[in-house]
């Protein structure tokens, strides 16, 4: 039996209580909902956090100052966020955030940035690419190009870690400190190429890969830019543990000596040897089909986790960043001086 008091709850103080609490729910829910938009619109423009992995100190990077300035670990951390963006094969959600992310980097540096959007006729049909451009201008007219793809190949569950995002994140710190410096004779360029890998197949076919840098190469030559070039340095697979770079036979042979002389000046004999091994299939071979002296830098032999779920962060060392960082930045200046 209800008392009095409850009869008047029941029909009056209740049903007024029950609209405040959908009202409460209606406001709560509209809340929430403007929230992971702002939040998912965060999440596109940076990647997620970065994995744990540990490292020996045998793999860790010397300090900047032992480098010329160039900072392995920074490279190393470039990478790792790289890597945490998921597999970036074209036109993909994660290599669109990919590119937000490098060219918002080279803003931050202080580069000049170009992007050239560009649809590559490729196996699978149209696809849309992108090519990112930092560009360091000069007293004159000439052009050192150095340049990297940050694209991954069409592998489920294929992070890159070593191909496409070692030489990225190398080449992030490279802009980092060149964009940093003083104006010197020749403009140095570092072009993030996208659509290096094959598009419809697993194994290597030239017309359906090297996309960028044969848009690279062909916008140059339209623009004029093209003769003034004096070298291209491509880095692609430099960040593995126990690295091993080889001379590739197809690479200009002064600029491959220019590099070599420098690394061995530098201590790096044990990295950069006297070996010799042809890598025919590249991001410089554009280039050197239109005459451009141009050079790979690519530990391919020793790495057993090309193309496979296993190149992952765990495989990548600071020191051998470090090193190849060290090796380019020297190079650049001694090409400089040419």
């Amino acid at each position: 039996m209800w008392l009095p008091q409850e009869r008047f709850l029941a029909k009056f103080a209740r049903p007024f209580m029950l609209m405040a609490f959908v009202a409460f729910l209606a406001a709560f829910a509209a809340c929430n909902n403007t929230q992971p938009a702002t939040s998912a619109a965060a999440s596109e423009r940076q990647p997620a956090a970065l994995p744990q992995t540990d490292l020996p100190p045998a793999q860790s990077a010397p300090p900047a100052a032992q480098t010329g300035g160039f900072d392995g670990a920074k490279a190393y951390d470039f990478t790792a966020k790289l890597v945490a963006f998921g597999p970036r094969p074209p036109a993909s959600d994660a290599i669109h955030r990919t590119q937000d992310y490098i060219a918002s980097q080279l803003k931050s540096f202080g580069c000049a940035v170009d992007v050239d959007a560009f649809n590559a006729e490729t196996a699978i049909g149209s696809v849309a690419m992108k090519n990112i451009i930092a560009k360091i201008p000069g007293t004159g007219p000439g052009i050192i190009l150095l340049m990297t793809h940050y694209d991954t190949k069409r592998i489920d569950g294929f992070l890159g870690a070593e191909d496409g995002g070692s030489s990225t994140g190398l080449m992030l710190e490279m802009a980092q400190v060149l964009c940093a410096r003083p104006k010197q004779t020749n403009a140095v360029w570092i072009a993030f190429l996208d659509g290096e890998e094959t598009q419809g197949s697993f194994d290597w076919v030239d017309a359906d890969a090297m996309f960028g840098s044969r848009e690279l190469a062909a916008r140059m030559a339209v623009s004029g830019d093209l003769k003034h070039i004096k070298a291209v340095i491509l880095a692609d697979m430099v960040g593995q543990r126990g690295l091993v770079i080889a001379r590739d036979t197809y690479s200009t042979k002064w600029l491959n000596e220019l590099i070599w002389r420098t690394a061995d000046r530098l201590g790096y004999g044990d990295v950069f040897v006297k070996k010799d091994a042809p890598i025919d299939g590249d991001d410089h071979i554009p280039f050197l089909h239109r005459g451009v002296p141009a050079a790979d830098i690519i530990d391919l032999n020793g790495y057993s986790y090309w193309h496979t779920t296993q190149d992952t962060l765990d495989k990548i060392s600071p020191r051998s960043l470090a090193i190849v960082g060290h090796v380019l930045l020297e190079s650049v200046g001694e090409l400089q001086k040419r």
